[in-house]
């Protein structure tokens, strides 16, 4: 099985890249930082030596380069069985005061990068009728909430775009799913203690990607949302 995970150096994508190694998948992973990444896909390489791991370092801001990630993965790989478009970056602010061009930075990050590469990637999927597409949004995605600004636009976007994707491609019978994470203990959250277990694991939306991606050919799972116990911060 052929699994596409942008964003795969660290945090989420990490995560994911461990638990579809862990299934002896074939990885086609792709991150920003080159050194990370490599390390990343070292360490998966030692622990699961019967998963093939493949990398690319590309930034996906980029159109030129998601386009020439996805064009690598077509030329490699024999099919497009799970694509994961899990890259993104958060930066804090309000619309009406943050930083001119943020929007356009968090766009082409959180959105721009999972059309283009989808685009790239979709034909091999309708050509074999089947494949998953998971794309990673966040609550902020379904609600604002303070200091937001342009990163919850980014992330309502791609919610919406997953949705018209779900509906365009139900009769090809390739499935989509929009995850929505609330807070995960990732690098963005710094030196954050979480030894009291306040805000989600990494690993825990890896296991519930996992699952969704095991369902029968007649059932998807269309959104999955996960919270703290706790609730929000």
């Amino acid at each position: 099985m052929n699994i596409i995970i942008t964003g795969a150096s660290r945090g989420i994508g990490k995560a994911l890249a461990t638990g579809f190694a862990a299934e002896n998948a074939t990885l086609f992973l792709c991150a920003r930082n080159k050194k990370t990444l490599d390390e990343t896909a070292t360490a998966l390489r030692l622990k699961y030596p019967k998963s093939t791991v493949h990398t690319m370092a590309v930034d996906l801001s980029k159109k030129e380069e998601v386009l020439q990630f996805g064009k690598w993965v077509l030329a490699t790989a024999t099919s497009i069985d799970i694509l994961i478009n899990n890259a993104g970056l958060f930066l804090p602010g309000c619309t009406y005061n943050e930083a001119d061009g943020l929007l356009e930075q968090m766009l082409a990050t959180n959105l721009y990068s999972a059309y283009h590469l989808t685009r790239t990637l979709i034909p091999k999927m309708i050509e074999a009728k089947k494949g998953h597409i998971f794309n990673i949004s966040s609550i902020a995605g379904q609600n604002a909430y303070p200091n937001g600004g342009s990163y919850s636009i980014s992330k309502f976007a791609l919610a919406g775009f997953s949705k018209n994707l779900r509906e365009e491609l139900k009769p090809m019978n390739i499935k989509v799913t929009t995850v929505y994470p609330g807070a995960v203990l990732t690098d963005s959250w710094g030196n954050f203690d979480n030894s009291d277990g306040r805000i989600m694991e990494a690993g825990d939306i890896a296991a519930m990607i996992l699952a969704a991606s095991k369902l029968s050919a007649g059932a998807v799972v269309e959104e999955i949302t996960l919270r703290p116990q706790l609730g929000d911060l």
